[in-house]
């Protein structure tokens, strides 16, 4: 049985053509799990395209590796205009997946196995995905979503956990199906946002622009297909298991893909589990009738320290932070 290869071989083994399916697929996911990993590869490929040699076997070892990086430096680019870096490591982790998904739809078309890959958003970040279809889907923190880059039926599917907006490339042969764990959502062409966290009681999907179905399940059995219309949100409640639908301005659930933040009359304890997606931290309140009080505002570049200051200035609490945890306290 072949020895499992670490990432860095899997890279100069797809640059190369000398990757399996298998392995492929490994490595895609692993790229789209994080900005950082598609700044790896962005650079690595850097490296590689400076070399004119045969990489195939290298990052075997260590050793080869540093040998195989000691070489390249030796070969200097060519003078490029490029972006400022950080604007540049943001494009990769956009783009590079989308490339190398179409890629492999284009490599895989006479298989009719299934290749599944992921795309998730760790608590503290929002992610941006961008589908072979040209289709761009943004991911809030603690979110994650998959897909199928290879399928050869007549419908473009995702699966979601946690929230997502998309803006779905229109394509009338080839409708786009998000499947969420109770329902799912048909559109064409259109924008619009899905959150269905697990942890939470509701599944909520907010229409921008469009037009957009939602669909019976085996795990949810509507009398008949409904359509929503652009301001239109629809809430399922997973407990009493009660579909509302309602008018709402839809700029307050589609903000904080542009980093952005607004919430109106929200509890602290809605407030909380907002907070602790957004900064990546763990939150302890000590005193449970904070919970029931209620904020009003908009976040978008304050730190976590920040905002704990404003919402000192209007309610009675104090907070103590130990690394990445917060602990809060009334007055």
């Amino acid at each position: 049985m072949r020895k499992k290869r670490p990432i860095k071989s899997l890279i100069i083994a797809e640059l190369d053509g000398e990757i399996s399916m298998q392995e492929k697929e490994t490595l895609y996911n692993w790229i789209s799990k994080s900005e950082r990993n598609a700044r790896y590869y962005s650079q690595i490929k850097d490296i590689w395209e400076a070399s004119l040699a045969d990489a195939s076997e290298v990052a075997r070892t260590s050793y080869e590796w540093e040998r195989f990086s000691r070489r390249i430096a030796a070969h200097p680019k060519k003078s490029e205009k490029r972006l400022p870096m950080a604007s540049w490591y943001r494009v990769a982790a956009v783009l590079v997946i989308g490339l190398l998904l179409a890629n492999l739809l284009v490599q895989n078309r006479k298989s009719n196995e299934p290749v599944f890959c992921t795309s998730a958003a760790p608590k503290g970040s929002v992610a941006q995905t961008i589908l072979p279809d040209s289709t761009i889907i943004y991911l809030n923190a603690g979110s994650e979503i998959k897909y199928d880059v290879n399928s050869k039926s007549k419908l473009r599917e995702v699966y979601i956990k946690g929230e997502a907006w998309f803006n779905v490339h229109h394509n009338e042969k080839k409708p786009f199906i998000v499947h969420t764990p109770f329902f799912d959502v048909k559109v064409l062409g259109t924008r619009f946002n899905v959150k269905a966290y697990e942890e939470e009681e509701t599944v909520t999907t907010t229409l921008e622009e469009g037009s957009i179905s939602i669909l019976s399940t085996e795990n949810m059995k509507l009398e008949e297909e409904f359509t929503l219309k652009p301001g239109e949100q629809l809430v399922f409640n997973k407990n009493n298991r009660h579909l509302l639908l309602k008018n709402v301005d839809t700029r307050l659930f589609t903000s904080w893909k542009d980093n952005k933040l607004i919430f109106i009359d929200m509890s602290f304890d809605e407030l909380v589990t907002l907070l602790e997606r957004k900064y990546g931290v763990e939150i302890v309140v000590a005193d449970q009738s904070i919970l029931s009080e209620h904020y009003s505002g908009t976040i978008k570049n304050e730190t976590i320290t920040e905002l704990l200051k404003i919402v000192q200035l209007t309610h009675p609490i104090r907070y103590e932070i130990e690394g990445q945890k917060i602990f809060i306290y009334k007055k």
